[in-house]
């Protein structure tokens, strides 16, 4: 390759490396119906690296030329417990739990069981660890049934798990944010029975503190 071809290369490269930094922090547009895969406000904060020749010339630092910031990124922790019936999702921002509908509600319900209290209160506890004052609190059903049933059972059962949390949740400041999103957003395979249990969900957000656990 001669030395023309390999600055038009480098250049190639610079300009597909400019552009990904673009729209990692652009702001995504959908078409008319389309839905995102994530519910919005959840979207994953990185992308998967640009591939690069890192020999290439035309990416040296030119005389003067200093470093970005360095910029921690947003890795994801997830703990699932051994039926299912609860994940845990980390990130060095926030708290994600999900708790499986049938540990919360009998079939087709939004009325809590004997157990589901205990379960949103020991939540509810770690929310005033970390400070929180923003919680997203939404309600997720499988594709079984119609679509508007399916929000309507999602959407009350949020509105449950928060009148539950806000008993235990002591800032007055605390804002939720609470929604139902039917079978949008499965996280599983709904073609089998086990996948639809774990999309029958609720999830409950909050950020992270400096000073939490």
């Amino acid at each position: 390759m001669t030395n023309r071809q390999r600055t038009i290369a480098a250049t190639a490269v610079v300009g597909l490396v400019i552009a990904g930094g673009h729209l990692i922090g652009a702001t995504t547009a959908y078409a008319d119906g389309v839905k995102p895969s994530v519910p919005p406000g959840t979207e994953p904060s990185a992308a998967a690296p640009v591939q690069i020749d890192s020999n290439a010339p035309g990416l040296k630092i030119p005389q003067g030329g200093t470093l970005a910031p360095v910029k921690v990124l947003d890795i994801a922790e997830v703990v699932e417990d051994l039926g299912g019936e609860q994940r845990r999702q980390e990130t060095n921002q926030t708290v994600m739990m999900a708790l499986q509908s049938e540990v919360l509600f009998p079939e087709d319900s939004a009325v809590f069981n004997a157990q589901a209290a205990a379960r949103i209160q020991a939540i509810a506890n770690e929310i005033n660890t970390q400070k929180a004052t923003r919680i997203r609190v939404f309600g997720f059903t499988d594709d079984q049934g119609s679509y508007e049933h399916g929000k309507e059972l999602s959407k009350k059962r949020a509105d449950a798990v928060q009148a539950e949390l806000a008993k235990t949740v002591t800032d007055p400041n605390v804002v939720f944010d609470v929604r139902g999103y039917s079978e949008d957003y499965p996280i599983a395979d709904n073609g089998t029975e086990e996948g639809r249990k774990k999309n029958r969900r609720v999830e409950i957000t909050f950020p992270r503190s400096a000073g939490g656990g």
